[in-house]
């Protein structure tokens, strides 16, 4: 992989890209560790971002845009964008069912990436390529409807109103083990409402219901 590459960085040491995009199950030298120190470097240049960018945004409001930035969907999105799927090291396992394409490996691997550039090149160097992936993210960013998670605000608006609080009923499970899916249901009576979830964990599915319980609620927003 000479020369510049779709991470916008050349790595002087290829053998940092090589193990940031080597998942366990290949064996070591793995990307684990890499994954640990890069997702502190993503945390400081996500706050840095978001700090220069929204000069009177809170620290709330600024806590909260952090965590959508560096959430495991937003850096999968990003990973997928940067065509890592395709390049990941699996072992047979994960390569036999899709290791690739699952949202943890993506984002474990780009924070992996991170830290391969601050240990190839320095913060600076880092901080460039980091900055680059986040713009698309942050292009449109509405800083002040980063809010709560679905499930948080659905009993807020319940206990608001002074109603009876959502009830969430696991309908299913399938998958291997370690690619379970699951289906929930959330359920309320005042007013009677109910929809289903799916998730790659269980408060993951329902925290899908409840969304679709407040989109139903609230309306377009």
């Amino acid at each position: 992989m000479a020369g510049s590459d779709p991470f916008g960085h050349r790595f002087a040491d290829q053998g940092l890209l090589a193990q940031a995009l080597t998942h366990r199950s290949a064996g070591a030298p793995h990307n684990e560790r890499l994954e640990f120190l890069g997702d502190a470097l993503l945390g400081l240049v996500a706050a840095e971002a978001l700090y220069q960018r929204f000069p009177r945004a809170d620290e709330g409001a600024l806590t909260r845009a952090r965590a959508e930035l560096v959430r495991e969907s937003t850096l999968a999105r990003i990973a997928r964008r940067l065509d890592v799927g395709p390049r990941l090291m699996l072992g047979p396992g994960e390569m036999k069912s899709g290791g690739h394409r699952r949202d943890s490996i993506l984002s474990d691997a780009l924070e992996a990436v991170i830290a391969a550039i601050y240990l190839d090149a320095g913060f600076a160097a880092c901080r460039i390529a980091v900055l680059a992936w986040l713009e698309p993210e942050l292009e449109g960013f509405e800083i002040n409807k980063v809010g709560k998670d679905a499930k948080t605000r659905l009993q807020e608006w319940l206990q608001g109103r002074q109603r009876p609080l959502p009830l969430y009923e696991l309908l299913g499970e399938s998958g291997d083990e370690h690619a379970r899916t699951f289906v929930v249901a959330c359920r309320i009576t005042e007013p009677a409402l109910a929809s289903e979830g799916e998730g790659g964990s269980r408060r993951a599915a329902e925290q899908a219901a409840a969304a679709a319980i407040l989109e139903q609620l609230e309306g377009p927003r």
